[in-house]
């Protein structure tokens, strides 16, 4: 009997496994207001300079055109004003939208005045991130995006080697309320940062935890169902966050109300059960043997789990030796591990680079940002339910290189029709389940995974900055990344209707790299081996030949 077995001898897709998908999906309804915060937190207002106070006038009665300068447009330049007033603009040949010619301006030594209007209160009225500062809001991004960086490895590498998904998944979703909570009464924009880079480090903690956990405890046939569900609920989030930011314009308050719902999610994590195939490969299968008979009873199974015992699970879950170099060098170490770790990366990157590039600017579009921000989500629905019925009938690999070259393919149709940013969504639904990776060392191949995600997170912004060489220049890379990424998805396992991995030396027979590969649908055999045997397949496995 392999694990998969087991689960459908407790019960299958039973009630366990329903409670346990909705309390884990719960929390993903607040990741995209989180990920998107700041596109209605750092929203830019119409702004100009503070005029210069002049005589005994008071600002207001004096007209706007006298002391600042207008732009292209006839608009208020944002960032000069005049040194002295121009007064001639107000004869008789002066109008409202004229320009002194060679008149001095200078910065604005008195700060700005602001517009009222949907962005009235963000931080960058309160911290003026505008003109020289202006920079300053994609590294506040910049910043949060790092935390999840520097996250998915911590905790990648902390989960598979150490602490278990639930513990750290548990700690996450109260270090992610308090972030977001003290983010929300930040006095300084250091602190700001500092607190954003804390909540996107518990972040990368949450969306991890969260996926390994789920997919390790429901059956086969039912994870691409589950992970679409999942998908869906990062969708909900993002009309939670259009209706939120909506209802609450001041940013600190929008800030306040995502954050608090994850110290509701801290309490009721004590009560998630932990996954029974790592604590039995960390050589804890007591613990296992009490989480599966607890499953048993929950799906009224109860005869089948008390006759389960700790000798059937190790028999059940088998482990390989360390490798030189740890879970990293795992990654790289065989050829068949090599293919997986480096399609993945691609994958991940390219999704995240292309989606945050045009996701972080919805201001940009020049429409509504809170009806932006409602299309953004509402093109999900479709998607995601075409990427379940893709990924059921041609399977993941292929589900996952077509809707890439199609995001690939709309984005760079926007060179000619500017429409573009949507159909980025297509894609990132099928990415997003953990099936390649051995289950020694998912973790840290998600966390590999992750760690590419953020490094296309945080490229994304600098590109652009290549509009200022061509406007369509941003356009042919974020659509030429997807492309070359569906490319290399056709080099990645199929895993439909297939076991999840357990061992590395799985995964290399998947790819044929070793022997007595053959029909692995019901799970690779266990072969009786003699002393040193599984060194053997190790050595085999990274290449060496057979003399």
């Amino acid at each position: 009997m392999t694990f998969v077995e087991l689960l459908a001898h407790l019960g299958g897709m039973g009630r366990f496994q329903v409670t346990y998908v909705a309390a884990l999906a719960l929390p993903l309804l607040m990741l995209a207001s989180h990920n998107l915060l700041q596109n209605f937190t750092a929203g830019v207002p119409e702004h100009h300079c503070r005029p210069r106070q002049v005589a005994n006038d008071s600002v207001g009665d004096v007209p706007l055109f006298v002391t600042i300068p207008s732009d292209d447009h006839h608009r208020p330049q944002r960032c000069r004003r005049y040194v002295e007033p121009q007064w001639h603009l107000l004869e008789a040949n002066g109008t409202a939208n004229g320009t002194a010619n060679g008149a001095a301006t200078e910065p604005c030594h008195d700060g700005w005045t602001y517009r009222d209007g949907v962005f009235a209160h963000t931080i960058i009225t309160e911290w003026d991130l505008v003109c020289e500062s202006k920079r300053l809001r994609q590294v506040a991004q910049s910043i949060y995006m790092a935390g999840i960086l520097l996250g998915s490895g911590l905790f990648g590498v902390l989960s598979d080697n150490r602490f278990g998904r639930r513990a750290l998944l548990t700690w996450c979703y109260l270090q992610l309320g308090v972030a977001g909570a003290s983010t929300a009464a930040a006095p300084t924009f250091v602190i700001y940062c500092l607190c954003r880079f804390l909540g996107g480090l518990a972040m990368a903690g949450v969306s991890l935890n969260s996926a390994s956990l789920c997919m390790e405890w429901i059956p086969t046939e039912a994870r691409a169902v589950v992970g679409t569900i999942n998908g869906y609920c990062y969708t909900l989030g993002q009309f939670v966050l259009a209706g939120a930011a909506f209802g609450l314009p001041h940013w600190r308050w929008l800030q306040l109300v995502v954050s608090l719902p994850f110290f509701f999610f801290f309490l009721y994590s004590w009560l998630f059960v932990e996954s029974a195939r790592w604590q039995v490969i960390s050589g804890r299968p007591d613990l296992a043997l009490k989480g599966l008979r607890k499953v048993a009873r929950v799906n009224g199974r109860k005869e089948e789990g008390d006759k389960l015992s700790e000798e059937a699970l190790r028999a059940l879950v088998r482990r390989e030796p360390p490798m030189p170099g740890g879970a990293l060098a795992a990654l790289v170490r065989t050829p068949g591990m090599r293919t997986v770790s480096c399609g993945v990366s691609f994958v991940w990157f390219s999704t995240s680079f292309a989606y945050y590039g045009l996701a972080m600017d919805l201001q940009g579009f020049g429409v509504d940002i809170y009806l932006s921000q409602l299309v953004f989500g509402a093109v999900d629905i479709p998607a995601k339910l075409a990427s379940v019925l893709a990924i059921s009938g041609a399977g993941r690999r292929v589900a996952q290189g077509a809707s890439l070259g199609l995001a690939g393919v709309c984005i760079l149709a926007n060179i000619i029709v500017p429409m573009g940013g949507p159909p980025l969504h297509s894609s990132f639904n099928p990415s997003s389940c953990p099936s390649i990776h051995p289950t020694i060392i998912e973790q840290t191949g998600m966390g590999l995974g992750g760690t590419m995600a953020r490094v296309g997170g945080m490229v994304a912004p600098l590109v652009r900055m290549a509009a200022d060489v061509t406007p369509v220049l941003p356009l042919v890379i974020y659509g030429a990344a997807p492309v070359v990424s569906a490319i290399a998805t056709c080099f990645l396992p199929e895993t439909r209707n297939m076991p999840l991995p357990e061992t590395i030396e799985d995964v290399e027979r998947r790819a044929g790299l070793c022997p007595n590969s053959g029909d692995f649908s019901r799970g690779p055999p266990l072969i009786p081996l003699p002393a040193g045997g599984l060194r053997l397949l190790s050595g085999l496995a990274g290449g060496k030949k057979n003399t």
